[in-house]
């Protein structure tokens, strides 16, 4: 199994959103906002390439919004998803599978593109695209706080065009394919999916918004887009001990710098972020 960062660029997102109840004099000094209270993130996706299949994970915002969305949420760098992707030497139409984390409009929005004559079609023609039917129903019927992150534009054609399929809903992990484990939460929303990659001896956690950035290792520090911040917090600390037991590295979605990091303690005895680390450096190691 290979796995390989995919770049997608920058937005912006409200500190305050993000960051929930930890007061702005100590999140602003992790990731100083401009003057709009906005910080950038990162869109962090991910290429693994395992038994013939080159499979995506999330897509980040893709590039069919209009101007006024784009006010917003501000995109903005050089990297982008296709780019990325050729830039590893591969084309949209040699995608086998695109896994969906969860289908809020940062991780789905590249996964649909407009053609010619502006008609919504999917980016990677070839592939199967994964979620579950949980999660599934839950962004066509969204609730009134979470229905601005559900665009309809990026769900629906992928039913239009079948090309979707979902994995089984379990309150275990369960395996997808060899050396990928699906984790199944509902503290950010209903049943996103976190993967976690075996290869040989060590794990790879792709923490989607359980953990979105590094700057989010403490317990308290959980969006104010979760829709159930108490299982948040337990869905993370869950996750954190495993890590640390194991000695797994942690892959962060959304933070602007750091890629990866593995877990330490300090010495007051809690969990804290240890040394970063690439990807390729961790399974060297």
């Amino acid at each position: 199994m290979k796995i390989q960062i995919l770049e997608t660029g920058y937005f912006k997102l409200d500190g305050g959103a993000m960051f929930g109840i930890v007061p702005k004099p100590m999140w602003e000094r992790k990731n100083p906002p401009d003057e709009k209270n906005l910080c950038t993130w990162s869109m962090r996706c991910l290429l693994v390439q395992t038994e013939g299949r080159n499979i995506i994970f999330d897509t980040g915002l893709g590039d069919k919004q209009d101007a006024k969305f784009r006010s917003f949420f501000e995109p903005h760098g050089t990297d982008s998803l296709i780019g990325s992707l050729q830039q590893k030497g591969l084309q949209p139409e040699e995608i086998t599978d695109v896994f969906i984390t969860h289908l809020h409009f940062d991780h789905v929005g590249g996964a649909i593109s407009r053609d010619e004559s502006g008609s919504l079609i999917p980016t990677f023609p070839n592939a199967t695209y994964w979620t579950n039917e949980v999660h599934w129903n839950w962004a066509l019927n969204p609730n009134p706080r979470e229905a601005a992150s559900f665009l309809q534009e990026n769900i629906l054609p992928l039913k239009h065009h079948n090309v979707l399929s979902f994995i089984d809903v379990s309150d275990k992990d369960v395996n997808w394919l060899p050396g990928i484990d699906i984790r199944f939460v509902y503290g950010h929303t209903e049943a996103m999916m976190v993967p976690i990659f075996t290869i040989g001896d060590k794990r790879i956690i792709y923490c989607a918004d359980v953990l979105p950035s590094s700057f989010h290792i403490g317990l308290p520090w959980i969006m104010s887009y979760d829709i159930r911040p108490l299982d948040t917090l337990s869905e993370k600390k869950k996750l954190l001990e495993e890590a640390l037991d194991h000695g797994d590295l942690l892959l962060f979605e959304h933070d602007p710098k750091i890629e990866g990091r593995v877990l330490g303690r300090n010495a007051k005895g809690r969990i804290v972020l240890d040394h970063e680390s690439s990807i390729a450096s961790f399974l060297a190691g």
